[in-house]
């Protein structure tokens, strides 16, 4: 299963990607997020390997994700007209996912945010579930981009919501 989703950010390109790779704020805007620490390696740099926790339907959820590019590394300074891309995997028992996403200039004051999904499924249980929720994916990945930009934007933290 594959599909594309977007969102444009009002943050400067730079300040959002530096947002969205500082781990000390996943919290506030990864709805769900039990645990997230790496394995190996540093938080977010190519070849780490981190453990991941998220709750979801009053269930916990864990897998491992691999960070397989960052470019640039640095990002500070990133120039213009550039565009910034993060890819992981994710794998969990019955599924692997990849996660390709593109952060561009969308005017000097907003970033659009594209984020290409890939999700590969096994065992009975976990390809059925892929089969008949797929939306479900989509919605998912639709609101972890809603929730950053919503704390990015106003600050607002996931932790503090009422859903």
């Amino acid at each position: 299963m594959k599909y594309t989703v977007s969102i444009e950010i009002a943050l400067p390109r730079e300040r959002a990607v530096q947002l969205l790779a500082d781990p000390a704020v996943l919290p506030q805007w990864l709805r769900g997020l039990v645990l997230h620490e790496p394995l190996n390696g540093e938080h977010g740099q190519v070849g780490t390997r981190s453990r991941v926790v998220l709750e979801m339907g009053g269930r916990k959820v864990e897998c491992t994700e691999t960070i397989t590019r960052r470019e640039p590394a640095d990002l500070h300074g990133i120039p213009e007209g550039s565009v910034v891309q993060f890819e992981r995997e994710i794998v969990t028992d019955g599924m692997w996912s990849a996660v390709r996403d593109r952060l561009t200039e969308a005017g000097p004051e907003a970033t659009l945010w594209v984020s290409e999904n890939e999700y590969r499924f096994s065992g009975l249980m976990m390809r059925l579930v892929g089969r008949l929720m797929p939306g479900a994916f989509r919605k998912q990945s639709q609101q972890h981009m809603q929730d950053f930009k919503a704390f990015a934007e106003e600050g607002k933290d996931v932790r503090d919501a009422k859903d």
